[in-house]
């Protein structure tokens, strides 16, 4: 989940789906209530830990900040060097994805149909969406984090391309740059309040609607395979806060009209191969998850 989350575009919420620890995320995420503050008061600190399901948060959130400081540096040189060939291995984990999601999905009706299409024309919508230009004031940065967080729980749709969207990706890598302290703590604030409420709907939807929310988290996944697809030509650009050009905007293109219009080689075998290889990783981590379980 950390080294996806590195990843703008690609969000934690999809490894998570894969690994199958995805409802148990959100069931945890969403025992964090505010009473649980009064539980740690009073010194019930077992209770607290056995109801948040302290060990299963804790192992996971370790695993992600030591993903995303091993494979932070690495993740950005091959995005840098050889994006083509990393996108490539991301649409095939994604692409998968859509299979074992929408697998759990136990019966198909008009309902379930209408959500998949939702969640798909959503998801498009997001990956072509021009970016905003949010002032980066505390206000903005609380509302971005809530709604960043959200998406970064949901699979298929990556917080950082939200927070780039709204305009607030320079703002806040320039508030951790800078260490301000009043940005930060809105943002943080935001991210709080965001996750806490959004994995608790979550997990009552997928509770009480179970076929239909997971027929539009489906949708998410397909339509945010628009995103990764490896072979782009960038419409414009940002700078971000190393002074760097980044492509904002993008236009989808086959191989060979990549090589014509880029000039570069198209590399296509060694897309697919890669590809390939993320489908096989995933059937083999699914296997690997269903032996263990039974």
């Amino acid at each position: 989940m950390g080294a996806a989350d590195v990843v703008p575009g690609v969000s934690g919420g999809t490894i998570a789906f894969i690994s199958g620890i995805y409802d148990r995320l959100l069931a945890s995420i969403a025992a964090c209530t505010p009473d649980k503050l009064l539980w740690l008061a009073r010194g019930r600190f077992n209770d607290t830990w056995k109801a948040i399901d302290g060990g299963f948060l804790f192992t996971l959130l370790a695993g992600i900040l030591c993903s995303i400081a091993t494979l932070a540096r690495v993740i950005s040189y091959l995005l840098a060097e050889h994006g083509l060939l990393v996108w490539s291995f991301f649409f095939g984990l994604i692409l998968i994805s859509v299979y074992l999601v929408g697998r759990e999905i136990e019966r198909w009706s008009p309902w379930t149909i209408l959500a998949a299409i939702a969640g798909c024309g959503f998801a498009y919508l997001i990956t072509v969406a021009s970016p905003m230009t949010l002032s980066v004031t505390p206000l903005t940065l609380f509302f971005g984090g809530s709604i960043a967080i959200c998406a970064m729980i949901l699979p298929g749709i990556s917080g950082s391309f939200i927070l780039l969207l709204l305009g607030l990706y320079s703002g806040v890598l320039h508030a951790v740059k800078t260490f301000d302290l009043v940005l930060l703590g809105c943002f943080m604030l935001g991210c709080v309040i965001g996750i806490l409420s959004f994995s608790r709907l979550l997990s009552w939807l997928l509770g009480h609607a179970r076929n239909i929310t997971l027929a539009f988290l489906t949708g998410l996944l397909i339509g945010s395979l628009n995103k990764v697809w490896p072979w782009k030509e960038t419409l414009s650009w940002r700078t971000n806060s190393h002074g760097e050009h980044v492509p904002v905007l993008q236009n989808n293109l086959l191989p060979a009209q990549y090589q014509s219009i880029s000039g570069e080689p198209s590399l296509w075998q060694s897309g697919l191969a890669l590809m390939a290889l993320a489908v096989v990783l995933v059937l083999l981590l699914d296997w690997w998850g269903r032996r263990s379980a039974a």
